[in-house]
């Protein structure tokens, strides 16, 4: 990423996460960062957080940056790159964050030939342990995925697809950091009930989720064989795992991605078929 300048078209949470995750790693230096929306406040406190470059006008944005980040609210990215189209060059890459947008309109909206990723990153990239996955689009090269890889890498762990398996990212990944607290919620009610202090077993039920997941990313081993380290013949995480499986929780967490994943389709169909009536 070193020597491109980045401009973030919208600046909300998912653009925050990014410069600040870009800012940690060295990948750019403040400089070389620019950000524009509506919200003159908002322009403030990431110029005083970070010492990014900040403007009201999306056009002055466009023509100063290599790599355009769309990080607008995707019913509004429609009006927004209309606006900008022009401004648009052969060399830049345009890499959107517009969760339910697919490439087809970003394609047809931008001008022909547009470099175009399309990604779909989650939540916890706002504390550099986010999940994303990045989508070539029709005109995309091999160059423009790295670029693309290197932003989000600044933030956490990437994965390269195509755009059809993007509605299963956000099924899972994209909606799971919900699934995960309401886990973590149900887990602190659990020590409540059993004793603990409210304060404590929040702590304890988000360090266990957290070191549970560091330990399976960082061994590769098989969740399966991890669960029975910790499960000894007639002890208490048996007793606690036959509670689970009794209540189903393996078919509710399956079930929960796939809901969550044909709600995405239907949501991306929806949007394509507003923009052809338009």
């Amino acid at each position: 990423m070193i020597g491109k300048k980045i401009g973030f078209l919208g600046g909300g949470n998912m653009a925050g996460a990014l410069i600040k995750g870009l800012l940690a790693s060295g990948a750019v230096a403040p400089g070389a960062i620019w950000v524009s929306d509506v919200k003159r406040e908002r322009l403030d406190q990431l110029e005083q957080l970070h010492g990014v470059r900040t403007t009201l006008d999306n056009h002055a944005l466009v023509r100063e940056v290599d790599v355009l980040v769309v990080s607008v609210k995707p019913q509004v990215v429609v009006k927004v790159l209309g606006a900008i189209s022009g401004d648009i060059r052969g060399d830049q890459v345009i890499v959107s964050v517009a969760a339910g947008v697919p490439l087809s309109i970003l394609e047809a909206v931008l001008p022909e030939g547009a470099h175009v990723v399309r990604t779909m990153p989650n939540t916890p990239a706002i504390v550099q342990a986010g999940a994303t996955a990045i989508a070539p689009g029709t005109h995309a090269t091999d160059d423009d995925l790295a670029t693309a890889r290197a932003l989000f890498e600044a933030v956490g762990r990437v994965v390269t697809l195509e755009e059809a398996q993007l509605d299963a990212v956000t099924g899972l990944s994209g909606s799971g950091p919900a699934y995960v607290m309401l886990m973590i919620e149900a887990l602190a009610d659990g020590g409540v009930k059993v004793g603990l202090h409210r304060d404590t077993a929040l702590l304890l039920a988000a360090q266990t989720v957290f070191g549970s997941a560091k330990l399976q990313l960082e061994t590769g081993e098989h969740p399966g064989r991890l669960k029975d380290m910790v499960t000894s013949p007639g002890g208490t995480a048996i007793a606690g795992l036959h509670t689970l499986e009794s209540g189903a929780l393996r078919k509710t967490l399956i079930d929960a991605v796939e809901a969550a994943t044909n709600r995405a389709s239907q949501l991306g169909a929806l949007m394509e078929a507003s923009f052809k009536k338009a």
